[in-house]
C-alpha cells in the first residue's frame, strides 16, 4: 500500500511539473505527436515487411525531431513509447534515445538522438547514425556521433577523473540471426561534442593482459540471454562470463553463460576488468539460517511477511530492461555477411 501511494504521488508531483513546464495548448500538441510517434514506433519495431519498418523508421524520426524543437521539450518525457528506450543522464545533462530497426535476419540497425539541456529551452540535438556494419574494429573505435557503434541502452553509469565526467552506457544490440551483443560505451563530451570510445576498458590486473579496449562487447549465443548490469552496491559493472560449449570461443554465435560473473571497476578513469566476482567461499558453521515467519507459539510475524514481500525484493540488477519488445517477424532469410 505504501509503495502504491508513493508511485501515485509520484505521477502527480510530475504532472504538475509538466504542467508548469508546459502550458495548456503546447502540452495538448505535444500528447498529439506523441499519439503519432506511438503509431510509428510500434510499426517500426513489429512490421511484417521491411518496406513498411523503413517507412515508419523515416515517419517517426522526422516527427520526434519536430517535437523535440517545442521549447522546453527536455522535460516532456515521452512515457508511451515502450518499445524506445529514453534516458536521462544521472546529472540531467542530457537524455538520449535509441531504438532499433531489423532490416534483415542478418542486419539490425540502431537509430538514435542526444538531446542536450539547454538554459533556454531551445533545441539542441546530436543524431546517431549507426555505423557498426562498416566497422571493422569495433572494440577499438573512438567516434563522433556521426560514426556511432550502435545499441539500445538500458543504462547510464556517471562517473569521474580529473574533473572530466563520463557516462558509460550499458547497451543490446539484437545483432543478427545467431548472435545477440551487450556492450560497454563510454561516452564524454569534448568541446560540448559528444565522443564515443577511449582508452577506458582495461585489462591491466588480468593474469593475461590484452590492450587497453574502447568499449567491451559481449557476444553470445542468440537465445542464452547472458546478463550484463550495473550493481550500485559493488560499484561495478557485472557480465556473466562465457564460454563454447563445442570449444570454438572464437566462434561468437556460440558462447553461452557458465555460471560464473567478470566484472569492471572503475579506478583511475578506467573500467579495470576484474576476471572473477564472486570468489567468498561460506565457512562451515556459517551457512544462512532460516528466518520463520511463524514464532515458537504459532504467532504470525507481520514484519517478516513485508520484509518478504516481492514488492520489497526488487533489485536493479534482477530488473534489467528488455529495451525492444519485438513481435516475431517473418523475413526473408539471408546468409550471413563474411566478416573481413
Amino acid at each position: 500500500m505504501e509503495r502504491f501511494s508513493f508511485l501515485l504521488i509520484a505521477c502527480i508531483l510530475g504532472r504538475a511539473g509538466m504542467a508548469q513546464t508546459f502550458n495548456k495548448p503546447t502540452l495538448q500538441l505535444l500528447h498529439q505527436k506523441e499519439d503519432t510517434l506511438k503509431r510509428y514506433a510500434d510499426k517500426l519495431i513489429n512490421a511484417n515487411t521491411a518496406a513498411i519498418r523503413f517507412q515508419s523508421d523515416s515517419a517517426f524520426t522526422k516527427l520526434l525531431v519536430q517535437a523535440l524543437k517545442t521549447p522546453n521539450s527536455f522535460y516532456y518525457k515521452f512515457d508511451s513509447l515502450i518499445t524506445i528506450s529514453k534516458l536521462y543522464a544521472p546529472d540531467s545533462s542530457f537524455r538520449i534515445f535509441t531504438w532499433q530497426m531489423v532490416v534483415n535476419e542478418n542486419l539490425t540497425r540502431q537509430h538514435g538522438a542526444i538531446q542536450m539541456k539547454t538554459i533556454d529551452g531551445s533545441l539542441k540535438l546530436f543524431p546517431l547514425i549507426d555505423k557498426s556494419d562498416v566497422t571493422t574494429a569495433l572494440a577499438d573505435t573512438t567516434a563522433d556521433n556521426k560514426g556511432w557503434i550502435g545499441a539500445v541502452y538500458y543504462k547510464i553509469v556517471a562517473t569521474s577523473n580529473m574533473n572530466q565526467t563520463y557516462y558509460t552506457l550499458l547497451g543490446f544490440d539484437e545483432n543478427n540471426i545467431r548472435s545477440n551483443r551487450k556492450i560497454i560505451e563510454v561516452l564524454s563530451f569534448k568541446n560540448g561534442l559528444p565522443v564515443f570510445g577511449g582508452n577506458y576498458i582495461s585489462f591491466a590486473e588480468d593474469a593475461d593482459k590484452k590492450p587497453t579496449a574502447s568499449r567491451h562487447i559481449l557476444e553470445y549465443q542468440k537465445d542464452a540471454g547472458a546478463r550484463l548490469v550495473y550493481d550500485q552496491d559493488l560499484k561495478m559493472i557485472i557480465a556473466e562470463h562465457l564460454y563454447s560449449p563445442s570449444n570454438e570461443p572464437q566462434k561468437k554465435w556460440t558462447l553461452i553463460p557458465d555460471g560464473d560473473y567478470e566484472g569492471f571497476k572503475w579506478q583511475q578513469g578506467k573500467w579495470v576488468h576484474i576476471d572473477k566476482v564472486f570468489t567468498q567461499v561460506t565457512a562451515e558453521g556459517s551457512e544462512p539460517m532460516p528466518s520463520p515467519v511463524k514464532d515458537a507459539m504459532g504467532n504470525t510475524d507481520e514484519n517478516k511477511l513485508k520484509d518478504n514481500s516481492p514488492n520489497n525484493k526488487i533489485d536493479e540488477a534482477e530488473t534489467e530492461f528488455v529495451p525492444v519488445p519485438k513481435k516475431n517477424i517473418p523475413l526473408k532469410k539471408t546468409k550471413p555477411k563474411k566478416k573481413g
